[in-house]
């Protein structure tokens, strides 16, 4: 087991830098001139004169060739100094110390959500396949799956508005502030993103155990006469959530990085609407920052996964 962890933590080094350079290149080939969107605004509506604009690109190191600015900008990454930003000249640990933690609380919400819901959800449509509540909850994951969530979320806030008179909040309240009332005002996107994860989760729970469910031992267990639920989740369920354990690891890497368009509609400061605020300020060292650190929570939740897998199936570490 530490042969298998040592060799999947030195695979994160490679991938890593390969992410790093793709991250910079990108940002990179952004259209529009960070040093005229500073002093002449987003709108055109100010001036800047070409000395003003040479001098500014020059404070910012935008004026070194792309490979000095790659470098500097990954010293100090390995210096935990994700540099300042250019749209509110307060540091990028700073600004994310205050959002992220509104992200990550969306995404941990959203993730339990799936889970208890969407694996009960499967093992029942399995045992109970072909019947009216299997057709139900498969009709429910497709429209997870297929209908858009600004289109479900946007319907779900015209409801809450117009049956309870809710409205997205105007600022959060912290978690620790007033536990209750963070949990009013986060629990509706939570429930938008459990909708289109849970469906991914329970499709995948679901064949797992119509596969799982056919195997002779299974069927061993029915005709030995043990109860339904000592069958279903002692022989069944276990063996099935191998492949639903990678998945929904998948998911809340997915989760983390996908909260943009909830965190927009439901007016969240996370770490999604941040990013759509950086990108329309071609803000470079902010854009860097939160994009690397996604990269790198889904590289350790892809270890922690395949930890898991090992764990559960011995096998698996010495392939």
């Amino acid at each position: 087991m530490r042969a298998y962890i040592l060799r999947r933590l030195l695979m994160f080094v490679p991938v890593l830098m390969a992410a790093s350079v793709l991250i910079f290149a990108l940002m990179r080939v952004l259209p529009g001139d960070v040093a005229v969107m500073i002093l002449v605004g987003p709108g055109g509506e100010g001036q800047a004169s070409p000395e003003a604009l040479a001098k500014l690109r020059a404070d910012l190191g935008l004026d070194q060739p792309l490979f000095v600015q790659y470098v500097a900008w990954l010293k100090d990454v390995v210096q935990l100094n994700l540099g300042t930003s250019y749209a509110s000249s307060r540091t990028v640990v700073t600004e994310l110390s205050q959002r992220l933690p509104i992200t990550v609380e969306l995404a941990f919400l959203a993730i339990i959500m799936t889970m208890l819901i969407a694996v009960p959800a499967g093992v029942v449509s399995a045992i109970r396949q072909n019947t009216w509540l299997d057709y139900l909850l498969r009709v429910v994951s497709v429209a997870g799956l297929t209908i858009p969530t600004f289109f479900t979320a946007t319907l779900l806030i015209l409801w809450l508005v117009t049956s309870f008179r809710w409205l997205p909040p105007i600022e959060l309240v912290g978690l620790f502030n007033n536990p209750v009332e963070n949990l009013t005002q986060l629990i509706w996107p939570a429930v938008m993103l459990a909708f289109y994860h849970g469906a991914v989760i329970s499709r995948m729970t679901r064949s797992q155990m119509l596969e799982v469910l056919r195997q002779d031992y299974v069927r061993t267990a029915w005709a030995k006469g043990l109860e339904e639920r000592l069958v279903v989740v002692r022989h069944a369920l276990q063996n099935a959530l191998l492949p639903v354990v990678t998945i929904a690891g998948l998911e809340f890497g997915v989760l983390l990085g996908g909260t943009v368009v909830m965190e927009t509609i439901f007016v969240l400061p996370g770490v999604g609407s941040y990013i759509v605020e950086s990108i329309r300020a071609r803000d470079y060292p902010v854009l860097q920052a939160i994009i690397l650190m996604m990269a790198l929570s889904y590289l350790v939740i892809n270890l922690v996964v395949d930890l898991c897998y090992a764990w559960l199936d011995p096998r698996i570490r010495y392939a």
